[in-house]
């Protein structure tokens, strides 16, 4: 059901690594949490699944709904961080698409950005529908492409310090991909047997300091973080001035960064 490479390197890539996340990317991925609950139906009473909870941002905002609430990730380290933001043993360590809950465990469930970090998307659907009760929803968040600005802008940054990508990079199996688009992701929740299922974009403005930024791909986060750790330290440092550099015109006058950036948010319900 996974994709060996794919999985493998996600493990590698997030490995030990929830605090540069949590400074940098957790970030970018905290804007879409609260849209992605009210597609779930999240509310007081509800139990729910957060798959890939990273350091809690969606799963503290369901607590503080009041919501019951069981935060699923691969990574060790990211639970550690999530763990101090949660009720007591809400976290679990467990790896899509194969999750240790019962059948239609859950009220709703939920994954933010987590999908296009597996290496069969569809069989991460199908389990989050597996644990979902009848009359229930899922919900999920996925970057779209082509990439928006926020994340185009580490290409235009190697690029411009003439950095090689390294000879092989980590791609799903082609046929377990799918269009990263509203109808390609809508499509992935049809299969999984999902009813009403709707896709939107939704887009915002990241503002984060030019350091937090920088300090995801420098602690080897991400695809962007693989390619900076093939470089020598010398090309490290024309990347850092590329960054700086096709970043200025983003910069407010106060010296942070204002990115503008887009997801998609994918929803459904399963049949009673």
């Amino acid at each position: 059901m996974m994709s060996p490479d794919f999985d493998g390197h996600e493990r590698a890539r997030w490995s030990g690594r929830a605090r540069a996340y949590d400074r940098s990317f957790a970030r970018l991925c905290a804007h879409p949490a609260e849209a992605l609950l009210d597609a779930a139906g999240v509310d007081k009473g509800h139990h729910l699944l957060d798959v890939g909870t990273g350091t809690g941002t969606v799963a503290a905002l369901a607590a503080a709904r009041g919501a019951s609430v069981v935060a699923v990730d691969a990574e060790p380290s990211m639970l550690e961080v999530a763990a101090t933001r949660l009720p007591a043993r809400a976290t679990v360590l467990a790896t899509l698409p194969v999750l240790p809950f019962p059948a239609r465990s859950f009220d709703a469930s939920v994954g933010n950005f987590v999908i296009n970090h597996v290496g069969n998307p569809a069989a991460a659907v199908a389990e989050l529908a597996r644990v979902t009760r009848p009359g229930g929803r899922i919900a999920v968040t996925l970057w779209p492409a082509p990439a928006p600005t926020a994340q185009r802008l580490w290409g235009e940054a190697f690029d411009a310090a003439g950095a090689e990508r390294p000879a092989s990079l980590p791609r799903l199996e082609a046929a377990k991909d799918f269009p990263r688009t509203e109808s390609g992701l809508s499509a992935l929740l049809e299969g999984a047997g999902l009813a009403g299922v709707r896709c939107e974009t939704v887009s915002w403005t990241l503002h984060i300091d030019p350091d937090d930024w920088w300090a995801g791909p420098a602690a080897g986060l991400g695809t962007a973080g693989l390619i900076l750790d093939h470089q020598p330290p010398s090309v490290v440092a024309e990347v850092r001035a590329a960054y700086d550099e096709v970043t200025a015109p983003y910069r407010t006058d106060d010296g942070m960064l204002a990115l503008p950036t887009s997801a998609l948010l994918a929803s459904g319900g399963l049949r009673h």
